[in-house]
């Protein structure tokens, strides 16, 4: 029986290395009640922010060095809570560093308020007076912006303190779909009992066998039908939350609110669903081939993720990923590439699935930590191509750590997304160029096609159907399952019209965790374009276009994002972008297309 093993059944090396954060869950202790201690110290400035310029460099100093030890301990649970969701003392863990987090925003919640006290010419005179803080002049610049939307100090403490309750329909969520639920065990036509796990989904839809790819949609959403209205109403609550925050700080509507945090204007997202929308032609098109080369007479629901070559393509180690990884990121210079190769000797990450372990994969990671990537390792290109995915998240880190001070170091998802997929691009011209088995390059060619697929189309889908939620229930309209379904399932018929919509697919929103990160996912689709945008420009100018990457991705935080990448070349605030990312799709569909017909 193929079965997924237990943690311990897995050996160190394919293991992150928490033990270089806290050596143990004692020294954990020890570090979260000093920590907590130490947040009385901060609230001794409630009221004194803009006493002197002195006393406010003593404050952002003293508000780094504990926020920096609260985010290990937080980061350090929640690694914990990922790697066995079944795990009650790790997910007590969690619980406990969740509530310091909430205290901690709470207990610095004054700060900004009292901050939006002063103008920019006093901001000027401050910084004439205390030239350290200069280090701090993009930061006052974002705090002042936000002074419109930003309440009382006594409300923003009591908005803090709501965190760990706002996010429990998430918490929910996670723990039904990653613990609790357990899904069925089929037998594959070899003979072999597999577990359908939410980890292997997608490789088991990818089974040359179609009846067994059947059985295993239709157990696996019939799984998630049982379970409708507990989905519906944590979704359906997460929707309120962001409408209700928003609502808090004056905002018209909540995607204004979690646009306006970053500094995107709503018009990158309005472009984003036109553009895509007015070109559902290539998406069509990619069905359509999809269709021809499984000889099928109407592609289905369960068919949406097999190779256009008809089989299950190559087995990829993960010790040949990261050959082929460290090679195809050249381009990017010889430091950068050394460092993803170190880094992946150092134990950044952890491989390979286990029980309960927390679906999907991500980069995670904090100012005074290496980065620490959660991989569920299938053995295949999809895996291949998702570790690149995560290692191109880790360098970003690594890059703005090493140029900018803490309060920049971070940034947004908005240009995360573009880092990752930068080295997904970079991997797929690689392996075109450089592998010469022609099954293998076809199913390059078709991963990379199915991360267009799925990453500009399927996302813009999922924002497209995120935005039709929340304007529901800003219009008082309820967000019952069977309207989600109704929402959902149309999208679907929409975006996938050569295909046969059947009614179990109108349930996937249902399985989607990024719903409950408020006006997310778009930017994984405009990560893509801009991603495409600047691999292009790398190969057509070489080194000097690659520095303006590095540089772009060693600015962290301290600059907004649309000006970040403006850096790296690219203007994300016109459809240009997008544009050229759909265009290269059409490209590649071409070459597809002729590479079929040759079979």
């Amino acid at each position: 029986m193929s079965s997924v093993p237990e943690r311990s059944e897995i050996d160190s090396e394919y293991k992150w290395d928490l033990e270089s954060i806290y050596a143990s869950d004692d020294e954990w202790e020890t570090a979260f009640e000093d920590v907590q201690e130490r947040l009385s110290e901060i609230a001794a400035y409630e009221g004194r922010v803009t006493e002197s310029p002195e006393t406010l460099l003593e404050l952002l100093e003293l508000q780094e060095e504990i926020m920096r030890e609260v985010s290990k301990v937080a980061n350090y649970a929640s690694l914990r809570s990922a790697e066995d969701t079944r795990d009650q003392e790790y997910q007590a863990l969690q619980a406990k560093a969740e509530s310091l987090s909430s205290e901690a925003q709470s207990t610095v919640s004054f700060v900004e308020p009292e901050l939006q006290e002063l103008s920019e010419a006093d901001v000027e005179s401050f910084i004439e007076t205390e030239p350290e803080l200069v280090d701090y002049e993009h930061y006052f610049d974002d705090v002042l912006r936000m002074k419109p939307h930003t309440r009382s100090a006594e409300v923003e403490e009591v908005l803090a303190e709501l965190g760990e309750v706002a996010s429990a329909p998430s918490d929910i969520f996670g723990m039904l779909s990653n613990a609790d639920m357990t899904f069925p065990t089929v037998e594959n036509p070899e003979g072999e009992e597999v577990e359908i796990s939410q980890g292997n989904f997608t490789k088991l839809q990818k089974h040359p066998n179609r009846q067994f790819r059947r059985e295993v949609y239709q157990q696996f959403y019939d799984e998630w039908g049982d379970v409708r209205n507990t989905v519906g109403t944590a979704l359906k609550n997460s929707v309120k939350k962001d409408v209700k925050y928003a609502n808090a700080r004056n905002y018209e509507t909540a995607r204004e609110a979690a646009l306006d945090g970053t500094n995107v204007p709503v018009e990158v997202y309005d472009n984003l669903v036109e553009t895509v929308r007015d070109n559902l032609d290539y998406l069509h098109r990619h069905a359509e081939l999809k269709r021809g080369a499984l000889g099928v007479e109407e592609l289905e629901m369960w068919d949406l993720y097999m190779s256009l070559t008809g089989d299950e393509g190559p087995e990829i180690t993960y010790e040949e990923a990261k050959e082929y990884i460290i090679e195809a990121v050249a381009p990017l210079g010889e430091e950068y590439q050394s460092q993803l190769a170190q880094g992946l000797e150092d134990r950044w990450v952890d491989v390979y699935e286990n029980r309960g372990k927390r679906s999907g994969a991500f980069s995670s990671g904090t100012y005074d930590t290496q980065p620490f990537i959660m991989m569920n390792y299938q053995e295949d290109i999809s895996s291949m191509f998702t570790l690149a995915h995560e290692l191109g998240h880790s360098l970003h880190s690594e890059l703005a750590k090493e140029e900018q001070p803490w309060h920049y170091a971070d940034y947004t998802i908005f240009v995360a997304e573009v880092a990752s997929t930068v080295n997904e691009t970079l991997l797929t011209q690689y392996l075109l160029e450089n592998v010469e088995d022609d099954e293998f390059r076809m199913h390059v060619l078709d991963e990379y096609l199915e991360r267009f697929r799925s990453t500009l189309y399927r996302q813009t889908m999922f924002a497209d159907f995120e935005h039709q939620m929340h304007t529901i229930s800003e219009e008082g309209g309820a967000l019952t399952p069977d309207r989600l379904d109704q929402l959902y399932g149309d999208l679907k018929r929409e975006f996938y019209a050569p295909a046969n919509v059947d009614d179990r697919i109108a349930r996937e929103w249902m399985r989607i965790p990024h719903f409950y990160y408020n006006y997310y996912v778009y930017q994984y689709s405009t990560g893509i374009s801009a991603a495409v945008a600047i691999v292009e420009r790398i190969l057509n100018e070489g080194e000097d276009a690659a520095a303006d990457y590095r540089d772009a991705l060693a600015l962290g935080g301290a600059k907004y994002p649309i000006e970040v990448l403006e850096t790296a070349g690219v203007d994300m605030a016109s459809p240009e972008p997008i544009e050229s990312a759909l265009s290269v799709y059409g490209d590649y569909l071409d070459e597809m297309a002729g590479l079929l017909d040759t079979e």
